[in-house]
């Protein structure tokens, strides 16, 4: 593997420094964590208990920047310091609190949390089922693998095969990093995906009422012709972080002295005839559609089949 680099350069008020490298593009790479369950627990189905433990099913691939000093290029520390005793305190020093008020703190410790009197804590209690469609996509936050152990594997088949005959996913509740969420089991090629999901409380209400806009019934068409004109099935594959991969390639520039040199993105032009622009929306959609040209604008084309989605690895 190739090793980061020394280069001798000088800072803002012209003394030397030497600022480290990285090594070239190949290997500017992610960091892949190996998973490993965070949660272990059963689940109950009636009286039909499924011992279970909980797997990340995303992995956030976000771009980290370090906060270096200006002037002599050196890294940020932050320290946990305690303004009473003048100085740095370390990790086992440490409690954790609620402000009930200014100034005044009521501690929580782990034991307080362990006493808690939640079944979740250890159990996935399915008191309801409900169709797949009926949860709104507001209401999901993260998703998880549920893998069942070697003892419960018969109940867990059965349990995931019911739900994919039924298209019905379970509701139930689990306690996760000192929270207790409502969640949702849905089947996901042979195995149950647990989604946790926000209570009504943290959904805001979209307050802001939009003035009542008249749209003619050829307006509609002809939108409705884009939307088949552009209609395919989803394949999350074809589709990728453009703002990361160019990032990416700048750092990769600047650490090997080069410059980057990018086109000017086309501003957007201001719509003043919406039939038009509907009209040019659509032939560009069938152009880039072999055989999509003799599609009318009256009458839809037939949405292709649902197709499943295959699971991707854990991670």
């Amino acid at each position: 593997m190739a090793k980061w680099q020394t280069r001798l350069t000088q800072n803002q008020v012209g003394r030397p420094v030497r600022v480290r490298i990285p090594p070239p593009a190949p290997f500017l790479r992610f960091r892949e964590c190996v998973p490993r369950s965070i949660w272990k627990g059963v689940i109950t189905f009636g009286m039909v208990s499924i011992p279970v433990r909980l797997m990340p099913a995303t992995q956030d691939k976000d771009v980290s920047f370090h906060l270096l000093h200006a002037p002599d290029h050196s890294r940020i520390q932050f320290k946990r310091w305690c303004p009473v005793d003048d100085r740095e305190v370390d990790q086992d020093e440490l409690t954790r609190a609620f402000e009930v008020s200014k100034g005044q703190y009521v501690e929580v410790t782990d034991e307080d949390l362990e006493k808690l009197p939640l079944p979740s804590k250890h159990t996935i209690e399915l008191s309801a089922f409900v169709k797949l469609g009926e949860i709104d996509p507001l209401y999901f936050e993260k998703s998880y693998y549920l893998e069942p152990e070697e003892t419960g594997l018969k109940p867990y088949t059965l349990l995931s095969k019911v739900l994919q005959a039924k298209h019905a996913s379970g509701v139930a509740k689990i306690a996760l990093r000192n929270k207790e969420h409502l969640c949702a089991l849905r089947p996901l090629d042979g195995t149950l995906v647990l989604d946790t999901l926000r209570y009504p409380d943290e959904i805001r209400e979209h307050e802001e009422q939009l003035p009542n806009v008249l749209v003619n019934e050829r307006e509609m068409r002809m939108a409705e012709a884009l939307v088949d004109a552009l209609a395919e099935r989803f394949d999350p594959g074809k589709y990728h972080d453009q703002y990361r991969e160019a990032l990416m390639e700048l750092i990769t520039a600047k650490a090997e002295g080069r410059q980057l040199v990018s086109p000017e993105a086309p501003r957007p032009e201001a719509v003043t005839d919406l039939m038009a622009a509907l009209r040019a929306s659509v032939d560009a959609a069938r152009k880039r559609k072999p055989g999509d040209g003799e599609a009318s604008e009256d009458k839809p084309r037939k949405p292709a089949a649902r197709k499943g989605h295959k699971r991707g690895e854990a991670a």
